[in-house]
């Protein structure tokens, strides 16, 4: 395949507008005088709907599907990718430094470090784009495969998807900078380059899944694992921050129901 038919560009298109729709939501920080509690946690919920919903339609059904047409055993490689995604993004968790939003520098996460807090605040986030990045590229190469569970409809759709909730996530990281006291300009710049990210593990995973042809489903469990892992770990927790828990709650369950009729209507 070449040009635009090959399954690594189209993942590398897709996640570039992905990378956009951080841009779009960081470039709010121009228009917003400072952070407000009630909407970041409001976004931030959405943004872990979306993640559950594509973790189980865009992903771990398709692995399954998959799975059981290449005569494996259905759940095995679905366990052992989800697992195995969990501990890759454990053991990133515990090594790179990062802050959450929300939190004071005292409760920054990783290894030892004296990097400001701007930059701390831009890895966290950072650390929710590469398995959605990963996601994309994977539902991408699977389309090479030529398998109904695995279509072109389906990856554009989890990219519609991924965009959909990484405006509220580039939102959630400019507004926190300006916090901080960085200008306008340097909080929209570091809170659009959370995103950068995402066309790279991209790449990575349309290439994985086209190279070794076996490893699809392991390789969709492994983004649905590391998905998962991010929203339990971090996106309800800061969504839960400074009160407004029902708000959060409700707008998890949105954008869960958004990305379930996306995925079931046109995946």
């Amino acid at each position: 395949m070449s040009g635009v038919n090959n399954p690594v560009i189209q993942a590398l298109i897709a996640t570039c507008c992905t990378w956009a729709m951080t841009a779009v939501g960081a470039s709010f920080v121009f228009f917003v005088k400072k952070p407000n509690r009630k909407t970041l946690n409001s976004m931030l919920g959405f943004t872990a709907g979306v993640m559950i919903a594509a973790s189980y339609w865009s992903l771990l059904a398709p692995a399954i599907a998959i799975a059981r047409h290449k005569n494996m055993i259905p759940w095995a490689p679905v366990l052992v990718g989800f697992s195995l995604g969990s501990l890759c993004i454990w053991l990133i968790d515990k090594i790179l430094p990062h802050l959450h939003p929300g939190f004071s520098i005292e409760n920054k996460e990783g290894c030892k470090t004296n990097w400001q807090c701007a930059i701390l605040l831009v890895l966290a986030i950072t650390l929710h784009n590469i398995p959605e990045g990963l996601a994309v590229g994977i539902a991408f190469g699977a389309t090479a495969h030529g398998l109904p569970s695995a279509s072109l409809a389906a990856a554009i759709t989890l990219a519609i998807g991924i965009g959909l909730q990484n405006f509220p996530e580039g939102f959630a990281v400019a507004m926190p900078l300006r916090g901080e006291g960085l200008t306008q300009l340097k909080s929209f710049w570091f809170g659009q380059l959370s995103a950068v990210v995402e066309p790279v593990a991209a790449v990575l995973g349309a290439l994985a899944v086209t190279t070794f042809h076996n490893l699809l489903p392991y390789a969709m469990a492994f983004a649905a694992g590391a998905m998962i892992y991010v929203v339990v770990e971090e996106v309800i927790p800061e969504s839960h921050l400074g009160g407004y828990t029902d708000l959060a709650t409700v707008s998890t369950i949105l954008g869960f129901l958004i990305m379930m009729v996306l995925d079931v209507a046109f995946g």
